[in-house]
This record gives C-alpha cells, sequence and structure tokens, in this order.
C-alpha cells in the first residue's frame, strides 16, 4: 500500500508542475500587454466638448500606422502604431509657448511653425522624439512623436481633424 500512495503523490506532483507552470505562463501572458498608456487630460468643459469633437473626425491612420488608443480609453486621447504616436487634447499650456527665448528662435530644444494651416509648437523630448503642441486654437493639443519619424507625416494628417474640430482662437 505505501507503493500505492507513493506513486499516486509523484503523479500528483507531474500533474502539479505542468499545471502551476502553465498557470504562470498564462499569467504572464495576460498580464504582458503592450498597448501605450496616456494621461487623460482633464480640461474645462466647453475645451473637453471641442476634444469629443475631434476624436470623432481623427483619421484611422497617422503617417502610415494604424489606430491604436493609448489605455485608459478615453475620447481626449489616442494613438496610432507602436511603439505609439499620442494625441491628448485639452493639455494645459506648455509653458515654453510663452517664453520669449522660443519666439525669438533662440531655444534649440523648441521651436514654433506650422503646417497646413495649424500652428504647433515643436519640443524635443529627453531620450529623443518630439512633442507638437497646437497654438492658436480654443484647446492645446498635444502630439507625442517617438524618436524615428520627424513628425511631418504626422502633422499633415492630423491638421484636417484639427482644423475641422478646433476652432482658431485662445485656449482657456
Amino acid at each position: 500500500m505505501n507503493s500505492f500512495r507513493h506513486r499516486h503523490r509523484c503523479v500528483f506532483r507531474v500533474f502539479r508542475l505542468p499545471a502551476l507552470a502553465l498557470l504562470i505562463t498564462a499569467a504572464g501572458c495576460s498580464s504582458a500587454d503592450d498597448s501605450a498608456s496616456a494621461a487623460v487630460p482633464s480640461p474645462d468643459p466647453k475645451v473637453a466638448e471641442l476634444c469629443r469633437n475631434l476624436d470623432k473626425v481623427l483619421p484611422a491612420t497617422v503617417d502610415g500606422e494604424r489606430r491604436e488608443d493609448p489605455e485608459p480609453a478615453s475620447a481626449l486621447t489616442a494613438g496610432w502604431g507602436s511603439p505609439a504616436i499620442i494625441l491628448r487634447c485639452g493639455v494645459p499650456q506648455p509653458p515654453k509657448m510663452i517664453d520669449p527665448k522660443v519666439a525669438d528662435g533662440r531655444d534649440p530644444d523648441a521651436v514654433p511653425g506650422g503646417v497646413n494651416g495649424v500652428d504647433w509648437l515643436m519640443e524635443s523630448r529627453d531620450g529623443g522624439g518630439h512633442v507638437f503642441t497646437t497654438a492658436n486654437r480654443e484647446a492645446y493639443v498635444e502630439v507625442r512623436v517617438p524618436e524615428g519619424p520627424d513628425g511631418s507625416g504626422v502633422l499633415i494628417d492630423l491638421a484636417p481633424a484639427v482644423k475641422k474640430a478646433i476652432p482658431q482662437g485662445i485656449a482657456s
């Protein structure tokens, strides 16, 4: 009888180990999520409505990348590709937007410019890539472009939606 109990325990251990390994593997796979994340802005109600309107007209592809929105899901954020191009609508005004050195062209890390009727402030990001923020619109729209693309294709693709949903003016 002792040999039966011993074999029974061995069989239990043999089945238990693969089950445990399978559980760990499954848990690892389910928690390994390579989707992007983005902090959701909290603008006033008027700006939030403009941002919801922007979300409705954003393109399905930007710079050849398919739309894959970041977590948590929000009408104030959008994303394309991997590594993700991230759009956040209703962000605060960036401090460099009112920096006289930027306006005078004396800041090598921030440059104002325009693409297809939309004015942008371009800032270099630590670790590469750029952050573009709309200027002269009733809501600030921020677009983070990872290192690699120069950003012009991204801004060209986003300009029609920004012009349609975010009127020219001064953001509050």
